[in-house]
């Protein structure tokens, strides 16, 4: 049986996949502009928090707080990163699509 932690929704892939690209520097708006640009859509920063907040309980990612700045009014960034499991997780869900895609040709279209 599968655990939990690894089935992924498209969006949580997604999620994942911005805080590899963004390595070090993934917080809020970056994942959010990340996202935005990879799927070529407008994402809400709710969704973006809702997500993160979901994989955190799942224990796929990791947060720590960056030092306080003066032009977010002496609060500190919380930057995400990615868990080992997490990176299970993500290989996990591209084994079982590509599986899916080879075993399941597409009808053609008139």
């Amino acid at each position: 049986m599968s655990e939990p932690h690894r089935q992924l929704g498209g969006f949580e892939q997604a999620v994942l996949l911005a805080l590899v690209s963004l390595k070090d520097e993934a917080y809020g708006v970056s994942i959010r502009n990340e996202l935005e640009r990879q799927l070529g859509r407008s994402v809400s920063f709710g969704a973006v928090y809702t997500t993160l907040d979901r994989l955190l309980v799942k224990g796929l990612v990791n947060t720590h707080l960056g030092e306080p700045t003066s032009e977010r009014g002496g609060r500190a960034k919380k930057f995400f990163t990615i868990d080992r499991r997490g990176v299970e997780a993500l290989r996990h869900a591209r084994h079982a699509a590509q599986t899916l895609w080879a075993s399941t040709p597409l009808p053609r279209t008139r």
